[in-house]
């Protein structure tokens, strides 16, 4: 006698997952590609709780387990759509996607040499590669979860190549230890003095000028006054390519100072680490060879799939002093092959997920001069909308910008030939979440924006997905005029 559905039939023991697969490619990695499709189904947060039928108690049937899978794709942003500009990632490649589903089916950790031969091997000549790019002839380097982290680590490594013996001794003898970053560098850095104990009030925020961009003068001038106030600067963080601006700070007048002052240098490259592809672009990075380490997120601007950040450093052996461990479970010295391998101590992290093989996949795929012809794309489609911006009525660059990080402000018609006082640009303060709205509830697009020290919410459109059109481009503009010309700010 049968039992069940057809439909539960059908997809047999092992044909969720079967099943599943299809669904992905048909209606996440397909859909990426239609420009038609929608970028979001706009649900609130209750709706959706309803929606997705969340309870975990009773064993569910997989047919009802696929239509809930449906849901969660059909109600998620779609990051790989060319028109999702909201965050500094997205795209969707196939084979950063297969190296990602081939790491995860396998379900290693990256802790030694025994549990993951291929991926540790692999993880060592992807840092060599990328240590390389940076113009250093030696290294070391570690794949973290996220950025933040990989900054974090930098922030250690500063702090025990000083003083090694806060390793085991803590920060209480340290406490005039203090970092030096820009007023416009990743909060990750204020965070990580707090996670590291240096404490956040001794984050000092270093001036930027007009473009965003650390000044030299006054990183100097800071040192000094530290200094004469009995304060030790451990560490000065540049940012080559800001979050909002996409600022690239001058990274050789920084190692300079940085020289004369023997101070670690680090820079956080998560976003803007990829121009060092590009012969054309690499300029943005000039200096980096000079710094002591770096943070670079090829899941950002090289499209490989989120999460994907290196940390780098010159010093070879530096991770390993100031985070080992040497726990005889699993670092065992008297192993048969060659423990070097072993390099998860090094890690703060024990459990570490593989996250080398979807970049290598990818980098493998396209080699160096397509990822380098993709990036070049991607910056030619950032002038191409600027020019665009200039030439188009209501549309006004907030600067010229010098990464893919376009932020202007839209002006509708209701605002236009008015005194512009402040009470004009608390109305355009209105404009970008007014719009932002209606681009959200229709689904068409998705597009950041933020205010910025005296500047009202302004929109910031970020290009990483590599495989962005001009097209593409005009759709951006011609989408928030169409939602934002009716607008009447009060």
């Amino acid at each position: 006698m049968q039992t069940g559905s057809s439909k539960d039939q059908a997809i047999g023991s092992q044909g969720f997952l079967t099943k599943l697969v299809e669904d992905i490619f048909e209606k996440v990695f397909v859909r990426s590609r239609d420009r038609e499709s929608k970028v979001i189904e706009f649900k609130p947060p209750a709706d959706l709780e309803n929606i997705l039928d969340l309870t975990l108690k009773e064993p569910t049937e997989d047919a009802r387990l696929l239509d809930i899978c449906h849901d969660v794709i059909k109600y998620s942003v779609h990051t790989g759509h060319p028109l999702f500009f909201n965050q500094l990632y997205g795209g969707m490649d196939q084979y950063t996607m297969g190296g990602a589903w081939l790491s995860d089916a396998l379900n290693t950790s990256m802790f030694t040499y025994e549990v993951a031969p291929v991926f540790t091997v692999m993880e060592k000549y992807v840092v060599k590669k990328m240590i390389g790019l940076a113009g250093m002839e030696f290294g070391d380097g570690v794949f973290c979860p996220g950025g933040s982290i990989a900054n974090m680590y930098g922030l250690n490594l500063a702090r025990c190549k000083k003083y090694p013996e806060v390793k085991t001794d803590g920060m209480s003898r340290y406490a005039s230890l203090c970092i030096l970053t820009s007023e416009q560098a990743h909060f990750s850095i204020r965070k990580g003095a707090a996670f590291l104990g240096f404490g956040m009030k001794n984050v000092v925020l270093v001036k930027c000028d007009a473009s965003g961009r650390m000044l030299p003068s006054d990183l100097e001038n800071n040192i000094n006054r530290l200094q004469a106030e009995g304060k030790e600067p451990v560490c000065v963080v540049a940012t080559a390519g800001t979050t909002v601006l996409g600022a690239f700070d001058p990274l050789d007048k920084i190692a300079d100072i940085c020289c004369k002052y023997r101070i670690w240098m680090h820079v956080d490259a998560a976003w803007g680490g990829a121009v060092l592809l590009s012969k054309e672009h690499r300029i943005l990075m000039s200096g980096i060879e000079r710094a002591d380490s770096f943070t670079w997120n090829p899941h950002k601007m090289m499209g490989a799939l989120n999460q994907c950040s290196l940390f780098l450093t010159k010093h070879k052996d530096l991770l390993t002093e100031s985070h080992s461990a040497r726990a005889e479970y699993l670092f065992q010295q008297d192993k048969f092959y060659d423990v070097s391998y072993d390099t998860g101590d090094k890690s703060i992290q024990c459990g570490r997920k593989v996250d080398v093989l979807k970049l290598w996949v990818m980098w493998k795929s396209k080699g160096d001069n397509r990822l380098e012809s993709a990036i070049n794309n991607a910056m030619d489609c950032a002038r191409y909308l600027s020019k665009i911006i200039n030439s188009r009525e209501g549309f006004r660059l907030l600067l010229q910008p010098e990464f893919t990080n376009i932020c202007f402000w839209y002006v509708p018609l209701s605002m236009r030939n008015e005194e512009e006082n402040d009470g004009w640009k608390r109305r355009l303060s209105q404009v970008a979440p007014a719009i932002k709205e209606r681009m959200m509830l229709e689904g068409t697009m998705m597009v950041g924006y933020q205010p910025l020290g005296d500047y009202v919410n302004f929109f910031r459109v970020v290009l990483s997905n590599l495989d962005i059109t001009e097209e593409d481009m005009e759709l951006v503009v011609n989408n928030i005029e169409r939602l934002g010309k009716d607008i009447n700010p009060q």
